[in-house]
């Protein structure tokens, strides 16, 4: 079991670019970056906080449970 980030589709769907989220929330675009690509192994819940904010979503939209088969 895995967790799938879907923050590229929030992104999307906010027409907001990681470069301007990264500067609201205010850490680097590299960092955001991993975030975005899955490859984090760890968010600190004041980061999905300021992102959430930022977003006007819930962390349910950006972080999904999904089976490794389905990844």
């Amino acid at each position: 079991m895995a967790i799938a980030v879907r923050l590229d589709r929030m992104l999307v769907e906010r027409k907001m670019t990681l470069t301007e989220l990264a500067e609201r929330v205010g850490i680097t675009v590299a960092n955001l970056s991993i975030l975005k690509t899955g490859k984090a192994k760890a968010v600190r819940l004041g980061t999905l906080d300021a992102i959430c904010r930022q977003l006007e979503c819930q962390p349910g939209d950006i972080l999904e449970h999904v089976d490794d088969d389905d990844r």
